[in-house]
């Protein structure tokens, strides 16, 4: 015998152990804020009002065609690329692997808010290493791709043309380059850089580009943002399993964006829904705690595509002045609609919302009744779910509930007892429609002006 096996050794014990720690010892849990329509919900609002006890606050994917307006006192802030929660400066901002980012952008965007009392942002950003980069030429493609799909298609995508389709197309290709190319070895940088102008240039002859130009900013642009570069997995997991922090994910665009779940081919090009978290931070699915949905008491949308419940007439003229509805990337007029509660139905399936966030519900103050879609009919006929079609969207007929308005300012409410009985009604049907609990009402553009339900 070679040898002996001593029985009186439990060699179960370490395993037993690890089993008991991978059940109980999961880290810290992260809270998702996401929207639950077509963007422009209101999502900075509720970051800013979770951020402010925040430890780190993080975006997860889109770049700097994502648009969020945070007011403070009497400051109004736009952020693109940078997590709302560097407004707070006791907490670090971190702009994970799965963003694309525009580096010219991402410094415009910081100086210009530092005019406006933003003090110290650069010490509290962190770049993860694997995140993308976005060039200027990329952004010339998008548009030079969107001229082609109207010449050839009669209609485009109604894209931000910020080179974020570029951008996520060269990281599917495989052909992308990364911050820690940036950082690394220039001259490899510089000749894969070349080759992937090249080939755009193959494929879009027009297409003019000073390589050396764009590699000599590139350069100095790298030496700016060295220092806030981390390995983003790596803190990620010591933020997850060191000392007990609060962590936030900030969400760009929405469900119905979504690459895979949204109104395709009008999306952006990446997942926006809850997955997109895990994936664009590197966070074990067992590490998200709650996830707030953000939805306007009505519904917006930005570009071209199916919109169910959108109103061409004084309605949708109404909700767009009222609610200065224009996008803050793109500075184009939204469309406006009823609330739609199929689609944040749909969103919830997706998400799994523990809460939701009802926001800008004063502007509909002045309206003598108010509808809600709750259910699309095709051919005559309910359809439980979501069509995936959006010829079949553009069919469905929609199935609306009609409540009385409430006819009173609700802008300076502050608490819940603060809104007419109306507009509790017309809140506490959403919310058992959905089947998901509003945890905030916002009734303005400051933070003051979010109720708080529980």
């Amino acid at each position: 015998m070679l040898f002996a096996i001593n029985r009186s050794i439990n060699l179960s014990a370490p395993i037993d152990e690890m089993r008991s720690r991978s059940r109980n010892d999961v880290g810290n849990k992260v809270t998702v804020v996401l929207g639950a329509q077509w963007g422009d919900e209101g999502k900075g609002k509720v970051v800013d009002l979770l951020a402010t006890e925040a430890d780190v606050v993080c975006r997860c994917q889109g770049g700097n065609n994502a648009g969020h307006t945070v007011v403070v006192d009497g400051k109004e802030y736009d952020f693109h690329l940078l997590p709302s929660g560097i407004i707070n400066p006791k907490s670090i901002s971190l702009i994970g692997n799965g963003v694309v980012i525009h580096l010219p952008g991402l410094f415009e965007e910081g100086d210009k808010n530092e005019k406006k009392g933003l003090k110290g942002w650069e010490k509290r950003l962190i770049v993860s290493d694997r995140a993308h980069l976005v060039f200027d030429f990329y952004q010339i493609v998008d548009s030079l791709q969107e001229t082609e799909r109207q010449a050839q298609e009669g209609k485009n995508i109604g894209t931000t043309k910020k080179g974020i389709g570029p951008a996520y197309s060269s990281k599917a290709s495989r052909t992308g380059l990364r911050v820690c190319d940036l950082l690394g070895d220039f001259k490899d940088f510089s000749n894969r850089f070349k080759n992937i102008v090249q080939q755009y240039q193959s494929m879009y002859p027009s297409l003019t580009v000073d390589v050396e130009d764009q590699l000599k900013k590139l350069k100095e642009y790298a030496e700016r943002l060295r220092p806030m570069v981390r390995d983003g997995v790596y803190y990620m997991y010591e933020a997850l399993h060191g000392p007990p922090k609060k962590v936030l994910v900030e969400g760009a665009n929405a469900a119905l964006l979504d690459i895979d779940f949204g109104t395709y081919p009008f999306v952006t090009s990446s997942n926006c829904t809850v997955g997109g978290a895990c994936t664009g931070l590197g966070i074990p699915p067992l590490n998200i705690g709650d996830v707030f949905g953000v939805a306007k008491a009505y519904t917006t949308r930005v570009g071209i595509g199916a919109f169910p419940t959108e109103q061409l007439n004084v309605i949708g003229e109404l909700l767009q002045t009222r609610g200065h509805e224009v996008g803050v990337t793109t500075g184009r007029k939204r469309r406006c609609g009823w609330l739609d509660l199929v689609i944040v139905r749909y969103a919830h399936m997706i998400n799994g919302f523990t809460a939701i966030a009802l926001t800008k519900l004063d502007i509909l103050d002045v309206l003598d009744e108010i509808k809600v879609g709750v259910a699309y009919k095709l051919n005559g006929k309910r359809i439980p779910h979501f069509p995936a079609n959006m010829d079949v969207l553009h069919k469905v007929e929609v199935e609306y509930e009609t409540f009385p308005g409430w006819k009173t300012d609700t802008s300076a409410a502050r608490k819940w007892n603060d809104l007419p009985a109306k507009a509790q009604n017309y809140i506490r049907f959403i919310e058992n429609h959905i089947g998901v609990p509003i945890k905030w009402v916002g009734v303005g553009k400051s933070r003051e002006c979010m109720i708080q339900m529980f």
